[in-house]
C-alpha cells in the first residue's frame, strides 16, 4: 500500500462542504435558508419565535397536549409554554420506556431589556434606560439601528404588543457613542470600559411639546406612545419590553455564501429543529423539539431549561403511552442544538485550530463546552459521540469536530448539562458562527442547511 493509499485510508482530512455539493443539493440549501431568513425576520424574541412556532405547528397538525388524553403513533403535539417556550412531539411506534430522540435549542438571544422605570428626559433629550441581557460586548451597541419588540400588560388587564423599527416606514432608535475629537480619555480604556452598561441609554426624541412645564420632551413620547399603544408611564411595571437591532437577515459576501442577522445564535439551531420536526411522518422513537428560554443567563425560570416545563410536558407523553418517565428519560438522546465559534483568522491566536470548527465544513459537534477545566459541561461520553457520529454518517450529514477555543481562553455553555442531570444520554452540536453575541452574527448557508439535517437524522435515527 502507498503512503497515498495509507493516508486516505487512515487520516482524518477535512474538506470544504461545496466540494462534491451537486446542484440538487445546492438548490434545496439555498430554499431552506430563504426559508430561515423569513424565520429570522419575524423572530427575534423568544415571544415571537413561539408564537411563529405555534401558527406553523398548527397548520402541519400539531395540537395542544391535553393531560390525560391518548396519544398513537404519528399523533403530534406541543406545549406552549407561557408564551415564551414551547416543548412539540411525534410519536413514534416504539414504547417511550425505549427512550425518545430530542433536540433541544433556545430562542433567546443577547439584548438590551428596559428597565422598569425606563423612560426619562436629560438635556432635552428623552431615553430609555437598559439592562443588557445575556453577553454582549457593550461597546458593539452604540450607533446600530435599534428595534424596540414586546409586550406590555396594561392596567386593565389587556396586553399590548408593541414593534417598532423593523416597518421601512417606522423610525429607528439608536445609543450614541462619543465623537472621536473629544475621545482621548475613552480611548485610553479597555474595551469593556469604553462603553459602560449605564450608558446603554436609547434615544427616543428631541421635540417637546408645546407649553409650559418641566420634561416635555418624555411626555412627548408618552403621549406617542399612548395614542399608539394605550399605555401610561405606570404600564411600564407591567412590561416586557427589548431592544434589537432593526433590520433584515442579509446574505453576507459576493458570492452570498454567508447570512448575516442578529440573533443566528440559537435561532438558527431552532429553526433547524422546527423544520426537521414538521417534516416526520410516524418515527419509529418518538422525536420532540425544544425551544427553551432564558439560555443565555443561564436557562433559569419557568420558560429556561431548568424549568420542571420539560419533565411535565415528558411525563404528560408518557402518561398518554402508557409508559414511565424515568424508564423514558434514562433511555432517551439529546441532542443539544447550539451554535460554536467558527474560526475566523484575524483572531487566530484564540483557537486551536486542529480542534475549532470552520465555516462551510457543516455541523459542528462538540463533546465537551465550558471553561477551562470543562466547568459547566456535560462531557460527553465515547459511546454518544459515536452515536452522532453513526447517524450522521448514515444520513450523509456533513460534520466537524469543534471545541470552543482554546483552553483557558474562555468557553461557553448550552442546555446540555441540564439534559444530561435529568438522565439523558446529551451530546453537544450546532452551527460555527463568526462574531457570536453581536449585533450581526454570521453563519454559513452550508452549515445551515447540514444542521436542519442532522436534526431530522436524530429524530429519525
Amino acid at each position: 500500500m502507498t503512503n497515498e493509499e495509507l493516508r486516505a485510508s487512515l487520516l482524518n482530512a477535512p474538506k470544504n462542504g461545496y466540494v462534491g455539493l451537486t446542484q440538487t443539493q445546492r438548490d434545496e440549501m439555498n430554499a431552506y435558508c430563504k426559508r430561515y431568513a423569513a424565520f429570522m425576520d419575524a423572530c427575534k424574541t423568544e415571544r415571537e419565535a413561539t408564537a411563529w412556532t405555534v401558527a406553523l405547528a398548527e397548520k402541519n397538525g400539531f395540537k395542544p397536549i391535553v393531560p390525560g388524553m391518548q396519544l398513537k403513533p404519528g399523533d403530534k403535539v406541543y406545549k406552549n409554554n407561557r408564551g415564551k417556550s414551547i416543548l412539540l412531539a411525534v410519536i413514534g411506534s416504539k414504547s417511550m420506556n425505549e427512550g425518545v430522540n430530542i433536540c433541544a435549542a433556545h430562542t433567546d438571544s443577547p439584548r438590551m431589556d428596559l428597565k422598569p422605570n425606563p423612560l426619562y428626559e436629560d438635556s432635552e433629550i428623552a431615553y430609555f434606560k437598559t439592562h443588557y441581557y445575556g453577553g454582549i460586548k457593550k461597546y458593539q451597541w452604540p450607533t446600530v439601528a435599534l428595534a424596540i419588540h414586546g409586550v406590555v400588560c396594561r392596567k386593565d388587564g389587556t396586553t399590548v404588543t408593541v414593534t417598532i423599527g423593523e416597518a421601512d416606514t417606522d423610525p429607528v432608535l439608536v445609543v450614541s457613542d462619543l465623537l472621536v475629537h473629544l475621545s482621548a480619555d475613552q480611548m485610553k480604556k479597555t474595551l469593556a470600559e469604553g462603553i459602560v452598561a449605564e450608558q446603554l441609554n436609547v434615544i427616543l426624541g428631541t421635540e417637546p411639546l408645546e407649553g409650559e412645564g418641566s420634561d416635555l420632551v418624555k411626555l412627548h413620547i408618552m403621549k406617542l406612545l399612548n395614542e399608539k399603544y394605550g399605555i401610561t408611564e405606570a404600564d411600564f411595571h407591567s412590561a416586557e419590553l427589548t431592544i434589537v437591532p432593526a433590520g433584515k437577515c442579509r446574505e453576507v459576501g459576493l458570492d452570498r455564501s454567508l447570512l448575516g442577522a442578529y440573533g443566528h445564535d440559537d435561532r438558527v439551531c431552532a429553526y433547524a429543529q422546527i423544520e426537521a420536526m414538521l417534516s416526520l411522518g410516524a418515527p419509529k422513537r418518538t422525536a420532540v423539539c425544544i425551544l427553551a428560554d432564558k439560555e443565555e443567563i443561564g436557562s433559569v425560570g419557568v420558560s429556561g431549561m431548568k424549568s420542571f416545563a420539560f419533565d411535565t410536558f415528558m411525563q404528560d407523553l408518557c402518561d398518554a403511552t402508557g409508559a414511565t418517565l424515568n424508564r423514558c428519560l434514562e433511555n432517551s438522546f439529546c441532542l443539544s442544538a447550539d451554535v460554536t465559534n467558527a474560526f475566523d483568522p484575524n483572531f487566530a491566536e484564540t483557537c486551536d485550530k486542529r480542534n475549532n470548527s470552520m465555516l462551510n465544513h457543516g455541523i459542528a459537534i462538540c463533546k465537551y463546552t465550558g471553561a477551562r477545566g470543562k466547568s459547566g459541561a456535560s462531557d460527553a461520553s465515547a459511546e454518544a459521540m459515536y452515536h452522532v457520529r453513526k447517524v450522521l454518517d448514515n444520513a450523509g450529514v456533513r460534520w466537524q469536530i469543534a471545541t470552543m477555543g482554546k483552553v483557558d481562553q474562555g468557553g461557553g455553555g448550552t442546555v446540555a448539562a441540564y439534559m444530561a442531570n435529568r438522565n439523558i444520554v446529551t451530546v453537544d452540536a450546532g452551527v460555527p458562527v463568526l462574531c457570536m453575541h453581536a449585533p450581526m452574527e454570521l453563519v454559513s448557508k452550508f452549515d445551515c442547511y447540514m444542521t436542519m439535517l442532522a436534526c431530522k437524522a436524530v429524530y429519525e435515527a
